[in-house]
């Protein structure tokens, strides 16, 4: 991925929301953990992943968004393995942050004959951005969003794209509980998956279901970039066992019914599809990412590897993501 070079963003499922806003954000960590510092070139307020709807676009989880975004990656960052995470704050629905990551190289720095005032310059040029904006999570930010708003991040950062209708009735800032903790990520604590207050209510059955993975990081890249990666998601192992947390098994190979241990994860036999119980209840069973495949067991968390090479554009499968509660 170029510095200097802009980047086409694109979604597929119809699980929309009613867009919200959104954030690029980048981090030199290959295998990111809570403490990784996600920085920001670019925030989308309004109207991402969809715009002009009010709820959800339609019921196939395999189907392309209609609408497209781009962002520029910055010409001063330094070169080297990243991981580019985007994160969604919904409009509509409970209150809650997604967010889904994707291996990259950023290459074709500046050319400089002090290579060592160039590596000090493109690190403060990265230092300087803003942090990636953090809220719905009460054990480590003081901030939530507004249901039925589009939030207004505290510091979006120089490269910003506005697509709200009627932003005064349909923008506003983050509600703050008056914590010390100011939302951001890096050392403040940013998840590295996404979460919330509580997963939202089953869509009607003709609705879309979530289409790819639970929200995890994606697998490191390889010694040769980022066109192929490989290896595993930076969660926790779960056990080979099956799901302990009751259920029926359905049609499809899942658990249907009432569930106990909530959060948990399982990955269906054969690595392609996986489900969560959540509110109580088994989740329907949702299609894994593709190029990935899943470890088939049950856990607070699931194990993920690429199967394929990368697509040469960016593109984040949209999910119900994993949760993280307060």
């Amino acid at each position: 991925m170029p510095l200097g070079s802009t980047q086409k963003l694109a979604f597929k499922g119809g699980a929309t929301h009613g867009g919200g806003s959104c954030q690029v954000s980048v981090t030199y960590d290959k295998n990111p953990t809570p403490k990784s510092q996600f920085k920001v070139i670019h925030s989308i307020i309004g109207g991402c992943p969809a715009k002009n709807t009010e709820g959800n676009i339609g019921g196939d989880p395999n189907a392309a968004d209609p609408d497209t975004y781009s962002f520029k990656v910055p010409d001063d960052l330094p070169t080297g393995q990243a991981t580019l995470a985007w994160t969604w704050y919904n409009k509509v629905g409970n209150r809650e942050i997604y967010m889904n990551c994707a291996p990259v190289t950023f290459t074709g720095g500046k050319s400089k004959r002090n290579e060592s005032m160039v590596e000090l310059r493109d690190q403060s040029a990265f230092d300087k951005l803003p942090d990636m904006f953090v809220a719905n999570i009460q054990s480590i930010s003081k901030y939530s969003t507004l249901d039925s708003k589009n939030v207004i991040f505290p510091d979006p950062g120089k490269s910003v794209d506005h697509f709200s209708v009627k932003p005064d009735d349909n923008d506003a800032p983050p509600a703050s509980s008056g914590g010390s903790n100011d939302g951001s990520g890096g050392d403040s604590g940013a998840p590295p998956a996404s979460g919330g207050q509580g997963p939202p209510p089953p869509p009607p059955a003709a609705s879309a279901s979530p289409s790819a993975s639970p929200g995890v990081f994606a697998p490191t890249p390889s010694s040769g970039g980022s066109e192929a990666p490989s290896g595993t998601a930076a969660v926790p192992q779960p056990s080979s066992a099956p799901p302990s947390s009751g259920g029926n098994s359905s049609s499809a190979g899942g658990q249907t019914g009432p569930c106990s241990n909530e959060g948990e994860f399982s990955c269906l036999a054969g690595g392609a599809s996986f489900q969560q119980c959540a509110s109580g209840q088994w989740s329907v069973v949702q299609q894994v990412a593709e190029g990935t495949t899943c470890s088939p067991g049950s856990g607070t968390g699931m194990k993920i590897a690429a199967v394929a090479p990368a697509k040469r554009h960016v593109r984040f499968p949209r999910s119900h993501a994993r949760r993280i509660h307060a």
